[in-house]
């Protein structure tokens, strides 16, 4: 017979697992985890939360239940940010945004992207200089970021990349402000953080409203995603998007598309430098594949070890570490029943270090991902990109353009941790390294 609620802690001090939660995330759960259970009830602040730590059950709200929630109180916070984006929508309206944008990311049109990729990656190789030291998060950051824009938006962002690069990270470090209860009304007031955050998005709604501008008077011709999204039509009401519509999925995308690729390829990197054998392979496979020539676009799908190595990066240092929904309905789950508006968490963190589904779970082994390996584990084990209808939509994209930087640089390149760097994890709404991750270029 089912109960009411999941066990879970309680603390005698308002606002006290808020606090805990917010100081250090991954201890906290991992500790409720740890003494609860895969099925674990608290509250934060005024919010149920529900955490839930196993794949048959990620499985289930993702994907078998999936109408019976919608997105949680992150993607609520994030929404006064992007806007109606299609990260942040729901419903129908969010599936005739998704069929909208869906045609950029087709397999074929993916792979054209692939020399655009390859293209800016040797630029920036070639732009370094053996010994010299670099921030491999800017550097990656950078390079995605140029790479979204002549793929997706048809423009050259490049100059846009440290104004870009910096907006994000007072965001990701503020961010935290947004998801105190009662933000709402901390945001009208003059709290420093606070205006950092809205300058910050002032200064990346210039950069997006600038483009949006230039492909209005250059005439919409094209398609690339500004192009799609100024040529829409409501279904419904007719005439096409207002700035502030075509704004809201620019942005979710101009974001979206280079923050979580940059940060897994800072992750690899540091994987590398810390596991030499590793990197010896990884070389080996560069060196075999290429034959001393220019990597192709085709050469994705070559190099297995190479996608091993990503897959391996994002099980440790997952791009989007913890995904969140609200239940609709009362919810069963196991022996125990989930009041209706209760938030339901899921972690890829924690699911992806679980030594149930993983031998030796914090070490970098790239070869878990032999086939046959692969096939011991429950398929919702490893989440990366989510799953169900709201599975990122960018998923094929984003693994492609990672694997194709990561031989391209490394074919000329290793790079080197610089001693004594501080090296911490920063989980706000990615998983970034809160100081960068500085590093020497070696030649190979």
């Amino acid at each position: 017979m089912q109960t009411m609620l999941p066990p879970g802690p309680r603390c005698r001090i308002p606002g006290g697992l808020f606090l805990k939660f917010q100081l250090d995330p991954f201890n906290f759960l991992t500790k409720l985890v740890r003494e609860y259970g895969d099925i674990v009830h608290f509250n934060l602040g005024t919010q149920r939360i529900v955490l839930l730590n196993h794949p048959d059950y990620i499985r289930d709200v993702l994907v078998t239940h999936q109408n019976n929630f919608t997105k949680g109180r992150a993607l609520e916070k994030t929404k006064r940010l992007l806007g109606e984006g299609l990260l942040t929508n729901e419903g129908a309206s969010h599936l005739r945004q998704r069929r909208l944008i869906q045609p950029l990311f087709h397999k074929q049109k993916i792979e054209s992207y692939g020399s655009t990729m390859i293209l800016r990656a040797e630029r920036m190789r070639n732009q370094w200089r053996d010994q010299d030291t670099i921030d491999v998060s800017h550097e990656m950051a950078r390079l995605t970021l140029a790479i979204v824009g002549d793929t997706l938006f048809g423009m050259d962002v490049e100059g846009d990349a440290i104004e870009v690069r910096e907006s994000m990270k007072i965001i990701a470090d503020t961010f935290r402000l947004l998801m105190l209860p009662f933000s709402e009304y901390l945001e009208k007031l003059p709290l420093p953080g606070m205006i950092r955050i809205r300058e910050a998005l002032n200064s990346l709604d210039e950069v997006v409203y600038r483009m949006i501008k230039a492909r209005r008077q250059e005439g919409v011709t094209g398609h690339d995603l500004l192009s799609l999204l100024l040529s829409a039509q409501d279904e419904e009401e007719g005439g096409g998007m207002t700035d502030k519509q075509v704004r809201d999925e620019a942005l979710t995308l101009f974001l979206a598309g280079h923050e979580t690729t940059s940060n897994a390829l800072t992750w690899t990197w540091l994987l590398l430098s810390q596991n030499p054998e590793v990197e010896k392979r990884f070389h080996a496979e560069l060196d075999s594949v290429f034959e001393n020539r220019p990597p192709v676009t085709a050469d994705a799908s070559r190099l297995s070890y190479t996608n091993n190595i990503l897959a391996e990066s994002m099980r440790l240092y997952p791009p989007a570490w913890i995904l969140g929904r609200r239940a609709i309905e009362d919810y069963p789950v196991g022996n125990y029943l989930v009041p209706s508006k209760s938030v339901i968490l899921m972690s890829q963190y924690l699911i992806h270090r679980d030594p149930r589904f993983y031998k030796n779970p914090e070490v970098f082994d790239p070869d878990r991902w032999m086939p046959e390996v692969q096939r011991e584990r429950p398929k919702f084990a490893y989440f990366p990109f989510g799953a169900g209808t709201r599975v990122c939509i960018g998923e094929q994209f984003a693994w492609m353009e990672a694997v194709l930087l990561l031989a391209t640089i490394g074919q000329k390149w290793r790079l080197r941790l610089v001693p004594d760097h501080p090296v911490v994890m920063q989980p706000v709404i990615t998983l970034r390294p809160k100081f960068g991750i500085k590093m020497q270029i070696q030649s190979r």
